[in-house]
């Protein structure tokens, strides 16, 4: 079972179709062995791209297994995100009040610890991770050529913006944005219908969607349009011989023409298998819509 590679938009980055997340790193339990473990088995699977952030708190357990093995960091592209400063982080947190800071000396303080916790010497992706309401675009434009010139970050994303945001950004710099990080599932449509993924397949440019299950809802919601969701995913699940609704979801996801790269957050290399299989499931646009209407509850016009 391959899965896919995609070269990104004007960078000399490629990851892999599928990418797994480490924003509940934390409570997944596991030593840094056997985390490398997981590591190993997902280059094994092909599922080579890892999405880390700093208030996720995950790069320092994930840096310990890079330093344990070297080797895995030519075999891995590493996505992180920075900008969001809590509190409760130390002194690259809020003191107090949470916040967003993209300015350009909190971007270099947090390139810079971001590479000392995963004991790497770049970042393959960057991604701003909140839309900042106070951005300097050409001051952060300035910093982004900055750290690409020194190597230290190979590509720059987004994470949550607005087809606007990204625009204004995108504006200022002479690279390409690879990728808008945002939430998409059939729970939550709002990239289809906010202009998020017109402007990335106009641009050519692989949106990364997280939250891929509705934080579990698709699978145990018990909302009336959970429900809905969940008998629309069976429905298709038995037409098409799915080995579970999670692959209907990511087969949901795939068929979108912006061409995708949905980020699974697992613990579970079963469950990486089983996701990942949703390349090879083909459902129709029948089946596609089937699924949208039941999220919202009527017919398309």
């Amino acid at each position: 079972m391959a899965v896919s590679r995609i070269k990104l938009i004007g960078a000399d980055v490629e990851v892999s179709r599928f990418i797994v997340g480490f924003w509940r790193l934390g409570s997944w339990g596991v030593t840094s062995t056997e985390l490398q473990f997981f590591v190993e088995e997902l280059v094994d699977l092909g599922v080579t791209t890892m999405d880390h952030a700093f208030v996720y708190r995950s790069e320092a357990l994930f840096g310990e297994v890079l330093k344990k093995s070297p080797a895995l960091r030519n075999q891995i592209e590493i996505v992180t995100k920075f900008g969001i400063r809590p509190t409760g982080f130390g002194p690259l947190g809020a003191t107090s009040t949470n916040h967003y800071d993209s300015s350009s000396d909190y971007l270099r303080t947090s390139v810079e610890n971001s590479l000392r916790e995963l004991n790497t010497d770049r970042i393959d992706i960057l991604l701003v991770h909140r839309p900042d309401y106070l951005m300097d675009v050409d001051k952060m434009a300035v910093a982004f050529e900055t750290l690409m010139a020194e190597g230290k970050v190979r590509s720059f994303g987004v994470s949550n913006f607005s087809a606007s945001q990204f625009s204004l950004l995108q504006s200022r710099l002479s690279n390409p944005l690879v990728t808008n990080q945002v939430e998409c599932s059939p729970l939550c449509l709002d990239a289809l219908e906010n202009g998020v993924l017109d402007q990335c397949q106009q641009l050519g440019v692989n949106p990364m969607f997280w939250s891929c299950l509705a934080g579990g809802e698709l699978l145990t919601g018990e909302d009336e349009r959970s429900k809905r969701v969940q008998s629309a995913l069976n429905f298709v699940a038995e037409e098409t011989g799915a080995n579970s609704l999670e692959q209907v979801v990511y087969s949901w996801l795939l068929k979108h023409p912006s061409n995708a790269l949905p980020i699974i957050g697992t613990s579970k290399i079963e469950r990486v298998k089983d996701s990942i299989a949703a390349e090879q499931l083909e459902i129709s646009s029948e089946h596609w819509y089937s699924i949208l209407e039941a999220s919202k509850g009527s017919q398309v016009p």
